[in-house]
């Protein structure tokens, strides 16, 4: 299972990259591990559009896909900067490249997250599970 190191992680296993950026805006996805553990996503609904606020830990969407349909957790605190309209059109990419052209959303942080994980630990929560 690929777990970058370059990013840092939620519980609820979505990533996200660009951390002490200048901009302060980090992007966002979903986890290989939680893409292979959905199964095919055939459609992803955000509730934030550009420029609405997200909440570190509240749902902000939902991911359908073949087996089940998931909340999608937001990992940071701010503002949404961009969503991802090629995942919404066609949710596949997410499964086909999870760290890459699959990213969900894109957010100018507000509060400095305190407790993602890093790969390791993310490593380690996946393989308990």
């Amino acid at each position: 299972m690929s777990v970058p190191e370059e990013l840092r992680y939620s519980e609820e296993h979505e990533w996200v990259s660009g951390l002490g950026g200048e901009d302060g805006i980090v992007t966002v996805g979903i986890t290989a591990h939680a893409a292979d553990a959905l199964g095919e996503i055939v459609y992803i609904e955000l509730t934030p559009s550009e420029g609405d606020a997200v909440e570190a830990g509240e749902p902000c969407g939902e991911v359908e896909s073949t087996k089940s349909v998931s909340e999608l957790y937001s990992p940071v605190s701010g503002e949404i900067t961009a969503i991802n309209s090629a995942v919404v059109d066609e949710p596949k990419v997410i499964n086909d490249d999870p760290y890459g052209e699959g990213w969900i959303f894109k957010v100018r942080i507000s509060v400095e997250p305190g407790d993602l994980l890093d790969s390791t630990a993310y490593g380690k929560l996946v393989e308990e599970s």
